[in-house]
């Protein structure tokens, strides 16, 4: 822990759900939930106006939809708006510490102390720097807001802003960690789950001010030696991690969640091959070249199976990976149904160095060694399924038109996807600079109307 607050954390609040509303004027105000479009979706991100009727975060679809009052969005997602409103506000970030550290697309840390006098500065100091930086956000992403956290680690920061959310800032001055814990719940700790929950709560430990009265040799012998050094820490405030500039990918992956169930073995083999592009694409972006090739299948009755193999050497090649997952996955086998597929990557070297595989068999090629995973279940679909309605459209030969998505019209201009089926789609017609706007259905294979770029948020 440092002597002073110098670790600041900032949050992007309800980030998809925020950026919809920012580009859809008729939706703000109302319940907009991102993801959890189609029938087997679940909830990437619910605005606070969702949240108030208890929607969360990977939320099956049906739930969210049982839950809330009609008139609620449910939109596709739109990842391209997304990454330049990220681009932005962490541009913003970056014009005060030159040490920053994005941990995903809404959220990220920044070290002050390479550039700010924070030795001899004052909670007023931080607190301005803080609000620079809300303001900074707001400015550059047309309205979207941060909550910011300051403290003297990376926990500490982060738990900051979590308490300051929606839309807010605090600052937790060094010496003042102990009382700001004491009385939440030990969930709240980074990295106590619920197994670790229930051990200590058979203990008699609720809080994290009972934690802190437990002794370091029993919460070793509950938990076991790292993990009771590292809550005992944790009970206390202290955090060692330093903001570092460059997180290193651990895998490169995509999967996508079905409308019906793909019981044919070459729809199956055939959705493989997509994703495997998707993530070859990826890797090629990233210059990134992997060993391990895995895949991830849920059937019907939500049990899980992770497969994966080991190649003799790295690769970004999507034929490769095409017949890598298709050998695993057929190896899983397809059961009575699957209702999620998904292929990853992982395992990085510096250099792609194949050979060209020699056929030794069914199933087999040299130069890999297959390692299997244990199958584990799951009770949900943790899977997003952004592309569902883009790849069932291409499946059919049809152009796609998912809810949410940015369109513009010959005559009428630019708007976003209101809805569409039965060989018709619905636009509305506005954007991030203007007031709500009409409505109007075309038939799907309208020439006059195309998808289009996110719109321009600045006036």
């Amino acid at each position: 822990m440092r002597a002073t607050a110098s670790v600041l954390h900032v949050d992007l609040d309800a980030f998809f759900a925020a950026v919809e509303q920012r580009d859809k004027p008729s939706l703000r105000g109302r319940p907009v939930v991102v993801g959890g479009t189609g029938r087997r979706g679940v909830v990437s991100t619910a605005s606070y106006e969702a949240r108030h009727y208890g929607v969360r975060s990977a939320m099956p679809a049906w739930q969210a939809r049982a839950q809330l009052p009609g008139g609620a969005a449910f939109l596709s997602g739109r990842f391209d708006a997304y990454r330049r409103s990220s681009r932005a506000a962490l541009g913003v970030l970056r014009e005060l510490s030159s040490v920053v550290e994005q941990v995903s697309i809404d959220e990220a840390y920044a070290d002050l102390a390479p550039d700010w006098p924070v030795d001899g500065w004052s909670r007023a100091d931080a607190e301005a720097l803080a609000e620079r930086l809300r303001a900074g956000v707001r400015g550059a992403t047309g309205g979207l807001t941060a909550s910011v956290g300051v403290g003297s680690s990376k926990m500490m920061a982060k738990m900051a802003s979590e308490a300051s959310k929606p839309d807010g800032l605090r600052v937790i001055w060094p010496g003042e960690e102990a009382a700001f814990l004491a009385d939440l719940p030990m969930r709240a700790l980074p990295g106590v789950g619920p197994a670790t929950t229930e051990k200590l709560r058979t203990f008699g430990a609720v809080t994290v001010a009972d934690l802190r009265r437990m002794a370091l040799p029993d919460l070793v012998s509950i938990l076991g030696e790292a993990s009771g050094h590292g809550v005992h820490d944790l009970a206390r405030g202290i955090d060692r991690r330093e903001v570092t500039t460059h997180r290193e990918a651990k895998s490169v992956s995509a999967e996508e969640t079905f409308h019906q169930d793909l019981t044919d073995v070459r729809e199956v083999t055939a959705e493989l091959g997509l994703l495997a592009r998707r993530v070859a694409a990826r890797l090629e972006k990233a210059g990134l070249f992997g060993r391990t090739v895995g895949v991830k299948l849920r059937r019907h009755d939500f049990s899980t199976h992770l497969r994966s193999t080991t190649l003799a050497h790295g690769t970004d090649r999507a034929e490769l990976i095409t017949e890598q997952a298709v050998r695993l996955a057929l190896g899983i086998g397809v059961g009575d149904g699957v209702r999620l597929l998904g292929v990853s990557v992982s395992g990085f070297v510096e250099h792609s160095q194949e050979l060209m595989p020699l056929d030794l068999g069914p199933g087999v090629t040299s130069g890999s060694q297959e390692s299997h995973t244990a199958d584990v279940s799951s009770e949900t679909d943790a899977a997003v399924g952004w592309d569902d309605e883009e790849s069932h459209a291409a499946r059919l030969g049809r152009v796609a038109w998912p809810t949410g998505a940015d369109v513009v019209h010959a005559e009428h201009g630019a708007g976003w996807v209101w809805g569409s089926g039965l060989g018709r789609v619905t636009v509305r017609f506005e954007g991030p600079t203007t007031g709500p706007g009409p409505i109007r259905t075309f038939e799907a294979d309208d020439p006059a109307l195309r998808r289009s770029d996110p719109p321009a948020w600045a006036p």
